[in-house]
């Protein structure tokens, strides 16, 4: 579940690139869904990585 998140968090970074990027208008999403997957990483870490 672990490595899943972290592909979610890639996948959402790389989307936030192409949109900042290429498609400014479309940003505001994937801004919003790479900050819950940022806080999602980081309460991962913060709780070592248990579920």
């Amino acid at each position: 579940m672990g490595n899943l998140l972290y592909l979610i968090a890639v996948i959402l970074i790389v989307a936030w690139i192409f949109g900042y990027f290429i498609t400014p208008f479309g940003g505001g999403l994937i801004h919003i869904l790479l900050v819950i997957a940022v806080i999602a990483v980081l309460l991962r870490i913060i709780r070592g990585g248990t579920a």
